[in-house]
């Protein structure tokens, strides 16, 4: 039939002009995202492959380059305007970690999921704007005469692929890449110890605490190596290793004694410090957690650790401590990039700067949280390295980028002669620590000798969690948070191990 032939030729002659154009469609992409990729430069380079971000053009936005995804770092990101900035950051993780309830995660208080925030929530623009990025990529060099950062990808796994190295050119540069455990040099920490600063660490405690508890009950199983099984040894008394001792303790008083009665009596807690636990709060409240943690049969060893082996530490006084599983948190350092940068550096090897969190050598360079402190000739004494201080010297900076960027000063070199402000200023708003059973201590005093309000006991408990539920970043994660504590309460904590 010759309608129906026609119609057969003109059905094939559309699809086959559709086809024609998704093909075109699909070589040719559209504009916005032509004009994001040809911000990217490729050339080669011996003995790699090297890529990245060439320079902002003078009609482009300029680009804050972020180094971290800390409390810093973070920080700072949610509160650049990306209206003035294009924002590039690079970090090995794509999260950031609410470490104030990082300890509660080993024992199943909370999931993992609940004290992590990805960097796409905290900045949206990473996720939605052509011009910034998120680069999962460790920092391995800085030129700061030509204003760019060397990076090389993060690979995991034996088939994965190669480290890929690349090059970000920045108008404004932020090093927040934070900090490293300390381990004082003692052989056998990095080998046989377990740190507890990221996600992946409390995953591997918990793994390790719930292997422990189940190979103990093996038939065969010696009362000796039993009970090395389940002494879990902390090293560092500062608020990391207490908080968790008492979380630690809280697990075997309410969950372990039930679920595992055939062990609940070998399993025992030991925490290790050199001076006095707790040693920034004030003496009666050192003196309630000591008390408290004891009540809760936690072991409290005044001593320092002289070696590591796989199965037992030993302390300086010659003595033998068994362990299964072995926490480290023995305080915070400079990291091998840190250290490498030929920049100024503050007392502690941290990278120094001025009373405006600039780095006076370098054009364009800034650093905060953990990685920086005060240079000797500014008078400041070098800040500790707690989350607060991370986090208000993000806002401040971010505040600061924002001046310069209304004032034309977004591009490089381009900021010589625009007034920074006021300097930074810190006022230390107390701290607070949970040593278990519904107990806490809140010191609000601003230096150790000041005075000011101090508290213990259940109260203190309430406030520490209701300070730190809203300081969770993002409402659905104060969600979760507030879920796994009540489903805590009434049902106990999830002793699966995956």
């Amino acid at each position: 039939m010759p309608w129906f032939r026609n119609f057969l030729q003109l059905s094939t002659s559309a699809v086959s002009r559709h086809s024609s154009l998704q093909r075109q469609a699909a070589l040719s992409p559209p504009p916005s995202l032509t004009h994001s990729v040809t911000r990217f430069i490729t050339t080669q380079s011996e003995p790699g492959r090297y890529a990245g971000l060439g320079p902002t053009k003078p009609d482009e936005k300029p680009r804050v380059v972020v180094v971290g995804s800390g409390w810093a770092g973070c920080r700072l990101m949610k509160g650049i305007d990306t209206s003035l900035y294009d924002v590039v950051c690079v970090s090995p993780r794509n999260h950031m970690v609410f470490t104030p309830l990082l300890a509660s995660t080993c024992v199943g208080t909370l999931e993992f999921r609940s004290v992590a925030e990805p960097i796409g929530r905290i900045q949206p623009a990473i996720s939605r704007e052509p011009g910034s990025y998120f680069f999962l990529a460790n920092c391995t060099g800085l030129d700061t005469d030509d204003h760019v950062v060397h990076c090389q990808t993060v690979t995991e796994g034996a088939d994965s692929l190669d480290p890929w190295n690349f090059k970000l050119s920045y108008d404004k540069l932020v090093i927040a890449a934070g900090s490293q455990p300390l381990t004082f040099g003692i052989k056998g920490v990095l080998e046989h110890a377990i740190f507890l600063r990221e996600v992946y660490h409390a995953q591997e405690i918990r793994r390790k605490l719930l292997l422990n508890l189940m190979l103990s009950d093996v038939p065969g199983v010696t009362e000796e190596e039993k009970s090395r099984l389940l002494h879990c040894v902390i090293v560092g008394g500062g608020p990391t290793g207490v908080e968790f001792s008492g979380e630690l303790s809280d697990f075997i008083i309410k969950d372990v004694h039930q679920r595992y009665a055939h062990v609940k009596d070998y399993i025992r807690v030991t925490l290790i410090e050199a001076n006095e636990i707790l040693s920034s709060f004030d003496d009666g409240l050192r003196k309630y957690a000591t008390k408290q943690l004891v009540k809760s049969g936690v072991r409290l060893v005044r001593g320092v650790v002289k070696d590591v082996l796989p199965q037992k530490i030993v302390l300086s006084d010659g003595t033998d401590v068994p362990y299964g599983l072995l926490v480290w948190s023995t305080g915070v350092g400079p990291s091998p990039f840190i250290k490498n940068l030929e920049l100024p550096k503050a007392p502690g090897g941290r990278i120094g700067v001025d009373e405006w969190l600039r780095v006076p050598s370098a054009q364009d360079v800034f650093s905060i949280g953990d990685c920086s402190g005060f240079l000797e000739s500014t008078g400041k004494p070098v800040l500790p390295a707690l989350a607060q201080v991370a986090e208000r010297q993000g806002k401040y900076l971010a505040n600061e980028l924002n001046r310069v960027g209304k004032a034309s000063g977004g591009h490089a070199y381009a900021a010589q002669d625009i007034d920074l402000g006021k300097p930074f200023v810190y006022k230390h708003l107390g701290s607070m620590a949970t040593i278990g059973r519904f107990k806490a201590l809140v010191d609000l005093r601003q230096s150790k000798e000041a005075k000011g309000v101090s508290m213990a006991g259940f109260v203190s408990w309430f406030i520490w969690r209701s300070a730190y539920l809203t300081r969770v970043l993002s409402w659905r994660n104060r969600f979760y948070v507030a879920i796994n504590w009540t489903t805590t309460f009434i049902f106990g904590r999830d002793i699966s191990r995956i």
